[in-house]
Order: C-alpha cells, then sequence, then structure tokens
C-alpha cells in the first residue's frame, strides 16, 4: 500500500527536479521580449498555449520518452548536442535583435502572432535539459510493484507535471506586469541579459552532450 508520504515525494520529486532546469521565472523576461508586438490578448493566448504545449511535452518525455528514443536509436548526449544549438542560436538571435520593437496596438494592419510551440515552448521553455530530466525521472520508475500503488503514483507524477505548467503560465502571464515596473529601458536590459545568460546555457548544453559522446566514443 502506497502511504501519503510516497505520493507527496513523487510529486516533490517530479516538481522540484523539473522547475530549476525549466525555470519560467528566468524565461518569463525572454517570452515578453520575443511577443513585445504582439497585443495583450494574443499574448495572453500564447502564454495559455505554451503552457498546455509545455504540459504535454513534458508529460511525454516523462511516460513514454524512454521507449522513443530506444525505437530510434537515439541517445540523450546526441538530443543534448542538437538541443544546445537550438537555444544557443535563439539567444544570439534575440541578443541581435532591435530595441526599437514594434507594438502592434498602433498599427492598423494586422500582424500574425508568434507560434507558441516554437521558439516558445521548444526550446524556451522545456528545452532538451528539461526533456532529459523528464526522460530520466520517468525511467526511475518503480518496475515491481502492484498496477494500483503504480497507478497512484504515476497521478502523483502527473500533479507535478501540472504544477509545474500552472507555474509556467503564471509567469508569462503576468510577465508584462512583472518587468513593467522596470520601465522599457529596464526591460530592454533583462531581456538582452536574459538572452545572454540563454545562449551560454545553450553552449553548456553542447558540451554536456559532446562531453557524454565523447566519453562514450573512447
Amino acid at each position: 500500500m502506497i502511504s501519503g508520504y510516497e505520493i507527496a515525494n513523487t510529486f516533490l520529486l517530479v516538481y522540484a527536479g523539473l522547475f530549476p532546469i525549466v525555470n519560467p521565472i528566468g524565461g518569463a523576461p525572454i517570452f515578453l521580449g520575443l511577443t513585445r508586438h504582439c497585443t495583450d490578448t494574443e499574448r495572453n493566448a500564447l502564454a495559455l498555449g505554451v503552457t498546455f504545449n509545455s504540459f504535454f511535452l513534458l508529460l511525454g518525455s516523462l511516460l513514454v520518452g524512454s521507449y522513443v528514443l530506444e525505437f530510434f536509436g537515439i541517445t540523450l548526449p546526441i538530443v543534448r548536442v542538437a538541443g544546445g544549438l537550438i537555444v544557443a542560436a535563439t539567444g544570439w538571435s534575440l541578443l541581435q535583435a532591435s530595441d526599437d520593437f514594434i507594438d502592434d496596438r498602433t498599427e492598423h494592419k494586422p500582424k500574425i502572432p508568434t507560434d507558441a510551440f516554437y521558439p516558445l515552448t521548444m526550446p524556451i521553455t522545456v528545452g532538451p535539459g528539461s526533456i532529459a530530466v523528464a526522460i530520466t525521472l520517468g525511467s526511475q520508475r518503480p518496475r515491481e510493484i502492484p498496477f494500483t500503488d503504480l497507478a497512484v503514483l504515476g497521478g502523483a507524477a502527473i500533479a507535478g507535471v501540472v504544477a509545474i505548467a500552472a507555474t509556467i503560465y503564471l509567469c508569462y502571464r503576468f510577465a508584462e506586469g512583472t518587468v513593467g515596473a522596470l520601465g522599457e529601458s529596464g526591460t530592454n536590459v533583462l531581456v538582452r541579459l536574459s538572452a545572454f545568460i540563454l545562449f551560454c546555457i545553450g553552449i553548456a548544453i553542447i558540451w554536456s552532450g559532446y562531453s557524454a559522446l565523447a566519453h562514450i566514443a573512447s
């Protein structure tokens, strides 16, 4: 019989394991910088879209990620290298972006909103590091327990993913209000700094994957 401690431990393991690498607080300025041309309605819709995309991406990685990688013969180091390249490229492009953001609310012609999946969900919010952590957590599920107990623990793990998704929504939904106190100049500085950190994270992910591949090759 699964105890309440084990259920709470599973929930906290998933949430605490994913929160630092997903880092929705640090991703909020990036989200705001990439959606500065959107209206409030469009930005709110994008925040909700990113939330749902992140939830299903993390849930899929948690439940079936290890089986999918094994089926295609893809290792986690390769995922890190490929994803790190995308993360670094996104950070670099945001670093090179102009400070003069265009506000669509002052224009008469409509503008197509930024896609909610790329790059806002993948790799800004849920990158290769988050996927790797979710796959690792999913691979650690117990094997020799009754199905009912496994279902209870699975529900606790899913609740942890739901909590991460809710945190993402809150941080992104109120990103403009959170950083609005900084003013336009302060926001631009914060966006640039966050973009530089994102670029560094991408390089670190690439190096981590390369090091693992080099170790396997040797």
